[in-house]
């Protein structure tokens, strides 16, 4: 993915979907994802103020570990911020629904 530019979000969660191959990184990837849900029910609930500050940090720890240790690659949050937050929503949301596998040899 040298130097060339992802122009539309389709392209784009093609290539997101190749950097989430490793069943372990997927399972972290999800793991997180439904924190960052439970943790913003939290932080409404108990009126957290800066405690949100967790809700980014556990999302991203998860999903991290597993591009560090599994993936071997680099998130494509530090190239495409945007994109790749609503990319780690909508594979939770496939995976949940069971449009998409933990297993990415299923999909």
């Amino acid at each position: 993915m040298a130097d060339v530019r992802i122009k539309t979000y389709s392209e784009f969660y093609k290539f997101y979907l190749t950097e989430h191959k490793n069943k372990t990184s997927r399972i972290l990837h999800f793991i997180g994802t439904f924190f960052v849900f439970v943790f913003i029910g939290f932080a409404i609930y108990y009126n957290w103020g800066w405690k949100w500050i967790l809700v980014p940090v556990v999302g991203y720890g998860f999903a991290w570990i597993g591009h560090a240790f599994f993936e071997k690659n680099k998130p494509a949050t530090f190239r495409y911020p945007f994109w790749s937050l609503i990319s780690d929503f909508k594979m939770f949301f496939e995976i949940l629904f069971g449009k998409r596998s933990l297993d990415s040899t299923k999909d």
